[in-house]
């Protein structure tokens, strides 16, 4: 299926629960009249030690978080933001009910892991340069940074996976309605 988004590259640690959706993308550019226009303003407000927007976004294309990520409105916004920077998998403990299905419904892809796993992933992991490579029909993910490379499996639903090899909602309607 040609639809399927990139759920591969680097990793952007936030080291956070609860990041919401207007420290994803502020409210005040929800007028831009395209998804590209919100490209520069992804996590301009998000207050996180040691984090710049401008230095630490660029050339990721995963993020791993803490529990609630995206929780707050119930905008498509958030994820454009996050797809338009070429970010199209999250790796988080939980997630806002509405956001993950945004996710989802834009052909993205939100795993969630238990919150030791994602403990670990941040222990091991987040003060190194670390790359996921993911594995849609095993539901695995092969984590990698220097030496260390370790398979963690995260599951979905049918329907989920369905949404994500589509490329989102309108292309899966497209093709069974």
């Amino acid at each position: 299926m040609d639809t399927i988004k990139n759920f591969n590259g680097k990793v952007l640690f936030l080291d956070r629960a609860d990041i919401n959706t207007d420290e994803i993308i502020p409210a005040k550019y929800l007028a831009e009249i395209s998804k590209e226009a919100l490209g520069p303003y992804l996590f301009e407000d998000i207050k996180l030690e040691g984090f710049d927007p401008d230095r630490d976004i660029s050339g990721k294309n995963v993020i791993v978080s803490r529990a609630n990520f995206g929780c707050g409105s119930s905008r498509e916004h958030a994820p454009w933001a996050l797809e338009v920077n070429g970010i199209n998998l999250v790796i988080a403990e939980s997630f806002a009910r509405i956001y993950r299905q945004n996710m989802f419904n834009c052909g993205m892809l939100a795993a969630e892991l238990p919150a030791p796993t994602i403990d670990q992933l941040f222990q091991s992991y987040a003060h190194r340069e670390t790359t996921v490579t993911t594995d849609l029909k095993k539901q695995v993910f092969i984590i990698e940074a220097d030496d260390a490379k370790e398979e963690i499996k995260f599951s979905l639903t049918d329907f989920d996976r369905a949404l994500v090899e589509a490329g989102g909602w309108v292309e899966y309607a497209d093709t069974h309605y």
